[in-house]
Order: structure tokens, then C-alpha cells, then sequence
């Protein structure tokens, strides 16, 4: 199965390249399914029902949140609406949607979509993610049910998501980390055979502190003080993401990719 997996999508600018990208790059890439983390879509904090619209019409196969799920209240009523979009498995018991769902794919392959956060550096404790992946893998063995899993780790630690990723390797085909909206370089596979990156980057203006206009967080990294909101930056968005080609017969990865699409950083493609 060919996967497509893209980072935190980053105020308009980051929905705007989706939208106008995704579609195009899923061709050429002949995506078999394709994850896209919407948490920050709407003004960099949230999802909207409207955005998770637009991104799904542009060829998200599943919408995936984080620690600002429910932001935009909405979500609370979609999200029960729209079962393409996935909230985290560890959040709140009482919240609505779920944190993980079984999807088809071309050819009547399944594949398994989970999402799950961190809880070192995080504001707020959330349930060990560690359990409720164990269950849940459990459950939906790798080349087994499903012939495909992608977990998503939403999380503030490098070392946090490096363990969850070895926590899975040879029961999960992807584990790959958002939140901090910064890519970086260690794609690889596993020796489970488990495709691994510790954050896929935003999808958003990377002239920015993690896609906000600059002014506000350097004011408040220099003097302490706040003056105004953060702002989603609005220049020209890089797509940012990871491409991973599992076998369908075990699941396992046999490929992974880092995707970087338009704006300012490299073009990086599969070959």
C-alpha cells in the first residue's frame, strides 16, 4: 500500500496548499490512502467543521487532530458526523468521535488509523499512550485484520515519540510524530519493519516560530511579556509529510520518504 502522510496543516496558508497541491501530488505519487493532520487549520488552533470539509474534499482519506481537538466547538458535533476524522485514542473518556478506525482501501485492503498523545511537556496529563496503543494493536495485528497501520504521535518529546516508535515496531507499518511543527531527519524503517519520523513538519509558512508571524513570539521571547495573539504567518506553505510503501502481505514498511512540497525549505520528493 502506498501511504501518504502530511504534518499539522498551519492556518489558511497551510489549507490553501493542501488544497491546491494534494491532489496533484497523490497522482504522481499513485497514493493509496492519504492522512492529513488538520489540528491547526483553523487560526492555528483547531479544526473547524468548514476546514475539515475542505481538506477532505481535497483528498484527505482521514483528518487526524491533537491537544487542540475540540478548540473549535463545532468539531465536538462533527466529529460525530464525520467518521474520516480522528480524534486521539487517550484523550478524555467522555470526549466524542474515536481515536482510532479501520478504513478501506483500493482493492478491499484495510488499513488502521489511530492517533494518540504524548505526555511529557504537555500542558495537560493525558492517559498513558502506551496502554491504549498496546490494546488497540493488539486487537488490530499488522498484516492480520488490517493490512496496513498508521499511528499517529502527537507529542512535545523527541524521546517520547522515539519510544513509542520502538514500542511498535513490528506491530504498526507507520508511527510518525506531529505537534512540534518542525521536520526532521530521521526517516527510516525499523528493524520490525515499522516506517518511523519523529515529526512530519507543518504543512504552513516556514518564515514563521512554528507557522505564527514572527513579531509576537520573538516579543515575548525577548521581553516575557505578551501584546498581542498569535497569528497564523500567511506567506507561501510548504506541504510537509512522510511517503511509505508497506507489503500488503505483512504490513511491514518497505520504503519511507520525507515529503517537502513548495514554499521555503528544499523540495525533498520521493524517488
Amino acid at each position: 500500500m502506498r501511504i501518504l502522510f502530511l504534518g499539522d496543516v498551519m492556518g489558511r496558508a497551510g489549507r490553501s496548499a493542501v488544497v491546491n497541491k494534494l491532489p496533484k501530488l497523490k497522482a504522481d505519487l499513485r497514493v493509496d490512502f492519504a492522512v492529513v493532520n488538520g489540528e491547526n487549520a483553523t487560526s492555528g488552533v483547531g479544526l473547524s467543521s468548514a476546514h475539515a470539509k475542505s481538506l477532505l474534499e481535497a483528498g484527505a482519506d482521514a483528518l487526524t487532530l491533537g491537544d487542540h481537538a475540540f478548540d473549535q466547538k463545532d468539531m465536538l458535533q462533527f466529529i460525530e458526523q464525520e467518521p474520516r476524522i480522528i480524534r486521539p485514542i487517550n484523550f478524555s473518556k467522555a470526549a466524542p468521535g474515536k481515536g482510532a478506525r479501520i478504513f478501506s482501501a483500493p482493492n478491499g485492503r484495510k488499513i488502521l488509523v489511530a492517533q494518540v498523545l504524548g505526555q511529557v511537556f504537555m500542558k495537560r496529563p493525558f492517559d498513558d499512550p502506551f496502554s491504549a496503543l498496546d490494546g488497540l494493536l493488539r486487537q488490530y495485528p499488522r498484516g492480520g485484520q488490517v493490512q496496513a497501520s498508521l499511528i499517529d504521535i502527537h507529542c512535545e518529546a523527541t524521546s517520547e515519540k522515539m519510544a513509542v516508535g520502538h514500542f511498535c515496531d513490528g506491530r504498526a507499518s507507520v508511527v510518525v510524530g506531529t505537534h512540534t511543527h518542525v521536520p526532521t531527519a530521521d526517516a527510516m524503517v525499523l528493524p520490525g519493519g515499522t516506517a518511523y519520523l519523529s515529526d512530519a513538519g507543518m504543512c504552513g509558512d516556514y518564515h514563521s516560530v512554528i507557522g505564527m508571524k514572527k513579531d509576537e513570539p520573538l516579543r515575548r521571547f525577548i521581553t516575557g511579556m505578551p501584546k498581542g495573539r498569535f497569528e497564523p504567518a500567511l506567506g507561501e506553505a510548504t506541504l510537509s509529510g512522510l511517503f511509505v510503501e508497506t507489503d500488503d502481505r505483512t504490513g511491514a514498511a518497505i520504503s519511507v520518504s520525507p515529503v517537502r512540497l513548495g514554499g521555503h525549505l528544499p523540495e525533498q520528493m520521493p524517488a
